[in-house]
């Protein structure tokens, strides 16, 4: 099936900006990942989504990142991407791309993190 792979996190001060890409191989059926999304977690707390984008590139994100974050796919090169912008020490956490085959529009924007069969490694972002 479709392997993801990270990368694009470091340490940035509050206020900047980071962009996080991550690939989806080849190797997996394009129906695999109709529903692409980041999540991210923080020692102590519990796997949450930032964002997700459906098959058809309707988006949802979690409100406290709204207006800051944005989640966009470039289909050519299988590539999903998180901008993210005025970043807050309270974004600090390893960021995880997470994939599943739910095609169904409103399905795929309801989804919590056991609905999403493909995980990436993680990349950490830390911001201070």
């Amino acid at each position: 099936h479709v392997q993801l792979v990270e990368s694009g996190g470091g340490s940035v001060q509050a206020g900047g900006s980071l962009r996080l890409p991550c690939s989806a191989s080849a190797s997996g059926s394009p129906e695999s990942h109709n529903c692409m999304a980041w999540f991210r977690q923080a020692p102590g707390n519990e796997r949450e989504a930032v964002a997700i984008i459906s098959r058809g590139g309707n988006t949802r994100y979690r409100p406290s990142v709204k207006g800051r974050f944005t989640i966009s796919k470039d289909g050519a090169q299988n590539t999903l991407h998180l901008q993210m912008n005025n970043l807050k020490p309270e974004d600090t956490a390893m960021y995880y791309c997470a994939a599943s085959g739910r095609g169904l529009e409103s399905s795929c924007l309801a989804s919590a993190a056991p609905e999403f069969a493909v995980w990436g490694q993680g990349t950490q972002v830390t911001v201070s």
